[in-house]
């Protein structure tokens, strides 16, 4: 039901840009001077048709079932297992329920369906009662001649603003919820033993409320959530990465923009964006199954102990996945640079490499720094290829064969399956974010900076 009535909202808004265009067009027979082009009369109809019907519709599917669960328990208070009896109810109402079929669950799922009736029913009338009074509202203002082209500038940025100002309050809501959580987490394990300390062992904290945690459970509480090995892990397996992807990608980034002829630059820089679009998940199930497994028989045949999952097999596989963010931005950057300085080179006699190599990479340097920060926080922040390929190990460790493991992959760890929130074993999840929020957070603008800077230098 819902999948029709977005359809046909944007079937009506099609068609209204073709009606309010030549309602316009039938103005100018009439010897009216249009205030815009008729083409804007249509973007105006189209868009009083398309957005209060599509805001309605949003909102209304986004409460509704909220709504709809809340009506269905407040008949049924005896339930103690609220979600759990709505969840059985859904699944019979569905046809999809296997277990005991009760007569609370029976009368509920009566009481859903003429619920969910009296619900589509009421969401269609009044998305249509919309559509009508919107249709009208703007079908008079084009028989007004109104100003359309303004009218629909100021539509667009409303719609523009409101795009931006959800985007900030997500990254707000993101921010204040590892707040939160974090906040409860220090609460219970000292912040100075979270980061300083070198054993991480989570699983040694008690899945239970942190408020009846015994002083005894505490002190082994304390030594059981510290994070510099998952630090130095990440940090390792990142640095392997960049080992990888910057020599490759800036090499590649200058070929393509200095060397390169045109048909080559026109197939081959697709080809290696190609990288970047491949997920993450085929990355890591390559390099479990094929990368550590070659590098433990190469290290077996050197008569090295190799692990099947090593930071070396993780830290390759990701510096290929980011070599695309390297190369694309370095080409962009050193493409950039004004031919003038080039050909000032070229005039005192310099050749191509040299020129290259000292009036070129020297202009781009900011730029090229950017994208290789901008490249950090993205390995930093990886995750499945870690997961699948570096282990799950807290090892202090600088050997590029032995395992080891990163915050995201002990956050996935943490956070898998079934987890009670007040227990300092899941809240040790959010404050591993937030640690990894800051650290990727500062990267990103010390990126930022570097790249305006770069683009104030050369505008």
């Amino acid at each position: 039901m819902n999948s029709l009535i977005a359809g046909v909202i944007l079937i009506l808004c099609l068609s209204s840009y073709f009606f309010g265009r030549s309602e316009a067009r039938k103005l100018v027979t009439q010897n009216i001077k249009l205030k815009a082009l008729p083409a804007y009369y249509g973007y105006y109809l189209s868009l009083w048709c398309g957005l209060p019907a599509l805001i309605i519709f949003g909102c209304w599917s986004l409460f509704e079932p909220t709504i709809i669960k809340v009506l269905i328990l407040n008949n049924f208070p005896q339930i103690e297992s609220k979600d759990l009896f709505y969840e059985q109810t859904l699944s019979f109402f569905n046809g999809n329920f296997s277990g005991e079929i009760t007569n609370e669950i029976k009368a509920a799922s009566i009481k859903y369906s003429s619920i969910n009736v009296i619900a589509q029913n009421s969401k269609i009338v009044i998305i249509a009662a919309a559509l009508i009074s919107s249709l009208t509202f703007a079908y008079r203002k084009i028989q007004n001649n109104n100003k359309a082209r303004d009218d629909v500038e100021i539509i667009l940025k409303v719609l523009l603003f409101t795009s931006s100002l959800v985007a900030i309050l997500t990254t707000v809501g993101i921010i204040v919820s590892l707040l939160f959580e974090s906040l409860k987490f220090f609460s219970t394990i000292n912040i100075f033993e979270f980061i300083f300390g070198t054993s991480w062992s989570p699983q040694r904290a008690f899945v239970r409320d942190a408020s009846a945690i015994t002083p005894e459970e505490l002190l082994e509480l304390q030594d059981a959530f510290g994070s510099v090995p998952l630090f130095a892990g990440t940090a390792f397996i990142a640095l392997i990465a960049m080992c990888v992807a910057v020599p490759i990608g800036l090499f590649s980034g200058i070929y393509l923009a200095e060397y390169a002829s045109t048909k080559v630059r026109k197939y081959s820089k697709p080809i290696i964006e190609i990288l970047a679009g491949i997920p993450t998940v085929v990355y890591g199930f390559f390099a479990a199954l094929t990368v550590g497994p070659f590098f433990r028989t190469l290290g077996e045949s050197l008569g090295l102990t190799v692990s099947s999952e090593s930071a070396l097999a993780a830290g390759l596989i990701m510096g290929v996945m980011i070599i695309p963010y390297i190369s694309s931005l370095s080409d962009d950057v050193i493409n950039s640079v004004p031919q003038s300085l080039r050909e000032g080179s070229y005039a005192i006699g310099a050749t191509k490499s040299e020129t290259i190599k000292k009036v070129v990479i020297p202009a781009a340097l900011p730029g090229i720094i950017g994208s290789i920060l901008l490249a950090v926080s993205r390995a930093i922040g990886e995750t499945m290829i870690v997961v699948m390929a570096a282990g799950l190990a807290a090892n202090l460790t600088i050997n590029p064969l032995e395992s080891t493991t990163t915050i995201t992959t002990q956050i996935v760890m943490i956070l898998v399956g079934d987890q009670e929130f007040d227990s300092p074993k899941t809240q040790a999840a959010f404050a591993l974010g937030l640690t990894l929020f800051i650290a990727t957070l500062i990267l990103n603008y010390i990126a930022l900076r570097v790249v305006k800077k770069y683009r104030e230098k050369y505008d």
